[in-house]
């Protein structure tokens, strides 16, 4: 496994605030959180970007969706509505390279290129 911080979070080397966890998935809220709710979701599979996914790894993204609407019906904001945002490599805004998603609710959040 790689030595990501997220990688260091599944293997427990540094506390997160873990929302959500099955045999695929880990979710822990961004230390960082760009809207009210802000939860990455992050498989426990090493890939390191979505370019890096291989045919055989589709459903890895499935099961993040999967999680992330389970976690949001569970905490009750499913039906409000939220965004799920995957980042690839710098310029898509990746910081992390490990492949995650991220959930974000809470609040209003607008259309692209809207001002």
């Amino acid at each position: 496994m790689g030595d990501t911080i997220f990688h260091r979070i599944m293997r427990r080397e540094i506390p997160a605030d873990i929302v959500y966890e099955d045999e695929d998935v880990i979710a822990f809220r961004d230390i960082a959180p760009q809207a009210p709710v802000h939860v990455l979701f992050v498989p426990k599979v090493d890939v390191a970007t979505v370019n890096d996914l291989q045919p055989a790894q589709a459903a890895i993204v499935g099961r993040l969706a999967l999680a992330a609407a389970a976690y949001a019906k569970r905490e009750g904001f499913a039906e409000r509505g939220y965004r799920l945002v995957v980042n690839c490599n710098g310029d898509g805004g990746q910081t992390v390279y490990q492949l995650h998603m991220h959930l974000l609710a809470g609040a209003p959040l607008g259309h692209f290129g809207t001002p």
